[in-house]
């Protein structure tokens, strides 16, 4: 499975230096939306890493959608926003909570 991160080119670029191989710099929401939807139809992402005020851009069917994906399983960071919790996200994927 691999990693997918979405967002702007002061998001990316750690990911790009990290040697994530799906990287996708976006400039407008338009192509935000349409570079996610993508992704949620690339079998071979097992987690997508965005902003979470770029998820917040996103039409409310889609964040839905996102929210409740298990593959990807969707994993926001940074932001005034709402976050999503990592831990919750791991249980919901793998099935068990890893930190008990």
């Amino acid at each position: 499975m691999d990693l997918a991160v979405v967002g702007d080119g002061q998001f990316v670029t750690g990911f790009r230096l990290a040697g994530v191989q799906k990287v996708y710099e976006i400039n407008d929401d338009n192509s935000l939306e349409e570079k996610v939807q993508d992704i949620l139809n690339d079998s071979s992402v097992g987690i997508l890493v965005m902003h979470s005020n770029d998820f917040d851009k996103l039409p409310e069917t889609l964040r839905d959608t996102l929210s409740e994906s298990v593959e990807p399983t969707l994993v926001t960071l940074g932001g005034t926003g709402q976050s999503s919790n990592l831990r919750d996200k791991i249980k919901q994927a793998v099935g068990v909570d890893l930190w008990k």
